[in-house]
């Protein structure tokens, strides 16, 4: 498994990954309204300026496109692995990927983590910043945290 950067041609695969695994996934964690805010959070416009961005990677297994991730300024957004190739080292090899990338120019890296997710960033060495609770448009509630991580420092490597 490899991870390369996207394209703007590549749009459609990108939005099929998240689209995909939020449908899947999010409905076990979140109330309806909360989901549909995820789905329009990461509208396929904003999927495009990212990638026109150069900011967009795929996590490749052969000539399959299994993950995604979006790395902006210091921050690792849109971290996303198809559901049925979750558990087979896709999303640790993007978070490693992302990681790697981030601290070679920042000292510390930020991601927004939602509820199916906190617990892998937890483990990732990701500390709780800050909690954010938003109402949806059906008054549904959208909890999730902010998460940071330090580089780790030259003794620590």
């Amino acid at each position: 498994m490899i991870i390369l950067p996207a394209n703007p041609s590549q749009l459609d695969i990108v939005e099929t990954i998240t689209r995909q695994t939020i449908a899947a996934i999010y409905p076990r964690y979140y109330p309806a309204g909360a989901a549909a805010f995820f789905q329009a959070h990461h509208s396929r416009e904003r999927i495009a300026d990212d990638l026109t961005a150069g900011l967009v990677y795929l996590a490749m297994d052969g000539d399959t496109s299994v993950g995604t991730v979006t790395l902006h300024g210091n921050e690792i957004g849109r971290l996303f692995v198809l559901p049925q190739h979750q558990g087979r080292g896709a999303g640790r090899l993007l978070m490693q990927f992302a990681e790697e990338t981030l601290f070679a120019r920042h000292d510390t890296i930020v991601l927004h983590a939602s509820l199916p997710a906190k617990r892998i960033y937890l483990k990732h060495g990701y500390r709780e910043a800050a909690y954010h609770i938003l109402e949806t448009d059906n008054g549904d509630f959208l909890c999730y945290d902010e998460m940071v991580k330090q580089r780790p420092k030259e003794a620590d490597r």
